[in-house]
């Protein structure tokens, strides 16, 4: 039971930090939160994250060239150029490293109002904290695990950040519906929801980038924005810009259609 608790907690928040901070603040800056609250959550981030934390920095820079090359060849992790899910998890990973070392000259034009705390950015992505978390998982299930097979989840927690994101960008790109026609393959992929916080409406999360909440339709929830509704309300953030009157939403939205796998 243990291992199990454990696997779910470190899953859920590995994923609400790159939801909430690397994403909605870092790429998009949807609120805005005082300097002790950014370094707070990313610190927070990177202990959530462990062995597979991601730069603030590298994940805003490649989650606006994603935007602005949306299912082209110069989007640095989408599915439709690359053969398999690991293809494009490794194509997206040579991208990082070069953003992350300040050699990708495409990324450079995206740079500006990013949260940075470069000692535990730069900390965070040497193989000695990887390494040290790594070590710290395995030597839990050693200690709590009660079945052979529970050691078959180690890889996810040494990748998790990865993982998270391969499941959103293989998935919220391929698979399920369109509320609007964004001139890519973006999809909403609620059925896989409950393993990405909201992340799966990727077609409106294009249509709307600046939008808290990525649930549009009454039906699609998204569990993040719950949270951020209620941090915004207790003042530890503030959100920019309100989500848009539903009436206005269903005049942009197209007409409902029938889900569909690329």
């Amino acid at each position: 039971m243990a291992i199990l608790i454990f696997f779910v907690a470190h899953y859920y928040l590995s994923l609400f930090t790159q939801t909430f901070y690397l994403h909605r603040y870092a790429a998009h800056k949807m609120f805005t939160m005082n300097k002790f609250w950014e370094k707070f959550f990313f610190l927070f981030t990177y202990m959530c994250q462990g062995s597979s934390f991601l730069s603030p920095r590298a994940y805003a820079l490649l989650h606006r060239m994603h935007h602005a090359y949306s299912d082209t060849a110069l989007d640095p992790h989408s599915p439709h150029f690359s053969n398999n899910a690991f293809d494009m998890m490794w194509k997206t990973k040579v991208i990082y490293n070069d953003v992350v070392n300040n050699e990708h000259e495409g990324a450079k034009r995206f740079e500006g109002d990013i949260p940075e705390w470069k000692w535990l950015d730069k900390f965070g992505g040497t193989v000695y904290s990887r390494l040290g978390w790594g070590t710290a998982y395995v030597l839990f299930y050693i200690n709590f695990a009660t079945a052979w097979w529970q050691y078959l989840l180690l890889p996810i927690h040494f990748l998790m950040g990865p993982i998270h994101g391969a499941i959103v960008n293989w998935g919220g790109h391929k698979y399920g519906y369109q509320n609007f026609d964004n001139r890519d393959k973006s999809r909403n992929t609620l059925a896989l929801d409950f393993l990405a916080f909201g992340e799966l409406f990727q077609n409106n999360h294009h249509k709307l980038p600046m939008r808290v909440n990525f649930g549009v339709k009454w039906w699609e929830f998204d569990p993040t924005y719950v949270a951020i509704w209620g941090l915004d309300k207790v003042g530890v953030i503030k959100i920019k810009r309100k989500n848009m009157n539903l009436n206005t939403m269903s005049k942009l939205a197209k007409p409902k259609r029938e889900a569909m796998a690329a």
